[in-house]
This record gives structure tokens, sequence and C-alpha cells, in this order.
């Protein structure tokens, strides 16, 4: 899947929505990317955890990582693609860790993948977690870079996607100033409808 096809799909699923958002980073955005919705068809998530192995096939992968609750169903169809397993953080009194039991081996070499990526915070938290505990994070892969390639993380990254998205401070925002109150469809808004 090319990024026309991928953006055409995006579209088409109601994965890619314009409006004034405030995103999982606290920042405030006219786009929001809600990949659980691309990501509900079976066919298309196999398909997108193909596209990001191949991306990382000169990587020696033995496990594959995603936060919760967006990196789980990518993550757990890229590990399918090497043939691995999956496992997952979640936030723990507003903390990524690993829970549930999910064991990690000194020295294991861990690709991290992520639905969307805005600022990158999420995933270097997983950086961390995983380098404490010993593995070796060998590449970070997602369906969309939000930054249009302006991220930086200390190992390569290789997203399916990647579009330069503007994303403002909520004190900067044009869109607050023209007096919208942003939506958040995010996970972490337990409260959403």
């Amino acid at each position: 899947m090319d990024s026309e096809k991928l953006i055409k799909k995006l579209l088409e699923t109601g994965a890619l929505l314009e409006g004034h958002f405030e995103l999982t980073s606290g920042l405030h955005s006219n786009k929001y990317f809600q990949c659980a919705l691309l990501l509900q068809n079976p066919e298309i998530s196999v398909e997108l955890g193909q596209k990001i192995k191949a991306l990382f096939a000169d990587s020696e992968v033995n496990l594959v990582a995603g936060p919760a609750v967006g990196g789980i169903i990518i993550a757990h169809e890229v590990a399918r693609a090497f043939g691995v397993k999956s496992v997952f953080t979640e936030r723990v009194n507003g903390k990524m860790a690993l829970r549930r039991g999910f064991n990690i081996e000194k020295g294991q070499k861990v690709l991290l993948v992520e639905d969307v990526i805005t600022t990158g915070g999420s995933i270097l938290e997983l950086v961390s977690i995983f380098k404490d505990a010993g593995a070796e994070v060998v590449g970070i892969g997602s369906i969309v870079d939000r930054s249009g390639g302006k991220i930086s993380f200390p190992v390569p990254f290789r997203p399916l996607l990647s579009l330069e998205v503007e994303s403002y401070r909520p004190e900067a925002c044009p869109l607050c100033r023209k007096g919208g109150k942003a939506e958040k469809p995010g996970s972490r808004d337990l409260n959403r409808k």
C-alpha cells in the first residue's frame, strides 16, 4: 500500500477527521487520525502489518511492542508478519508501564510500533522501558508520522505515511482564537462519546 492508497483508505474508513481536535499530546490540530477505524478491518490490518515489517526487513526482530491503546492492533499485526510475540504497555498513574505478566528478556531485539506519532512522547517512554529491561530497541515503525519527518529518535524510525500536519499549543491555537472548542476523540479521554 503506497502513501496515496493509504490516504485514500484513511479517508474511506473515516480514520482521517477534519475539524478542531485536542491530540493525545495536548496539542491542537485541524486533523485527527483515528486509526482504530482503519484497523477494524482485518484485511487492512494484516496488510499494514506486512508493510511495516517490510520497512524493517534488514533488522533482526524477536519481539514487537506498542503502547495502549492505539499501538496494540498494529503492533500485533507486525508481530504476526515477523512470526514473533507482541506485547503492549499501558499507562499506570500517568506513566507507561509493562503489566499483565509480559516478560522481557535481556538482549531481546524489540521493534516498537505505534499507529500515529505526533511528538513521539509515548514511544520515547517505550524506548526507555525496554532499554531499562535490558532489551535492544532496533527501530520504531508507525502507520502515520504527523511531523512530516521532523521527529528524531535514537533508533531508525520508518513510518508508512509521513505528513506534515499542523499542531498548536492550546494557547497559540488559531482554531481556539476563532471561538471553537477542541474535540478529544483520543484514547485518553475516557468521557468521550
